[in-house]
């Protein structure tokens, strides 16, 4: 199934200094899942969709997940085909 890049919606906490700590992702549907813990912070590219960002590695209802900071964007690596897409 192929991977492509998604952004996402987010719900983030930012510190005084400079810190960034992402709490939730809000995804199409309205649903709203929470980041458990944040595991590790690197800079990293995402070798399944392209991109390259501050990767965030999270785990969420107890799976490990990665989530990218791109510029000023949020993005996952999502499964199947964007919306709208052809072929």
């Amino acid at each position: 199934m192929p991977v492509y890049k998604k952004y996402v919606d987010m719900i983030v906490r930012y510190f005084p200094d400079g810190t960034i700590k992402p709490l939730a992702v809000w995804w199409d549907e309205g649903k709203i899942y929470e980041i458990d813990r944040i595991l590790d912070i690197r800079p990293a590219a995402s070798m399944k969709a392209g991109g390259a960002g501050i990767r965030y590695t999270c785990r969420i209802r107890g799976h490990e997940t990665y989530i990218w900071l791109e510029e000023n964007r949020w993005f996952v690596e999502a499964k199947g085909r964007p919306i709208g897409s052809v072929g």
